[in-house]
């Protein structure tokens, strides 16, 4: 009986570490294949990316959890909490942003924050649209 306790407590993180995994080796591979552009590092861009992306993903599975509830809390902890939070990247942003020149600093600032909500706002219209 206490194997079957020590289990039940232990898959939550194992859920979470598989989807963290998965989600910061995605990101590291979307950083690395992201070009450049113009005076904007690539790193910079796929951060950006991620953020854009992670977040219109977070939106749709947020809002489908919370009207559908189709998808398992399983389910929920490996993308939402696992894949999705490695996925995306405040600390990154908040480096890269420091270490870029101000008038392009204020301009990831705005990029990031404005586009992220908007991606979780477009996903919650999707996730209402599928379901």
């Amino acid at each position: 009986m206490a194997g079957s306790h020590a289990l039940s407590r232990v898959e939550p993180l194992l859920l979470v570490a598989v989807g963290g995994f998965a989600g910061a080796v995605l990101r590291h591979s979307v950083a690395l294949a992201t070009p450049g552009v113009a005076a904007v590092d690539g790193a910079v861009v796929g951060t950006l990316v991620v953020n854009v992306v992670g977040s219109f993903a977070l939106g749709v599975l947020l809002y489908e959890a919370h009207l559908a509830n189709v998808l398992s809390a399983e389910t929920r902890l490996v993308v939402g909490t696992g894949f999705l939070s490695s996925f995306t990247t405040y600390s990154t942003f908040a480096v890269q942003t420091s270490g870029l020149p101000p008038a392009l600093a204020v301009a990831n600032v705005a990029a990031n924050y404005a586009l992220a909500f908007a991606g979780v706002v477009l996903g919650r219209l999707v996730a209402r649209w599928l379901s």
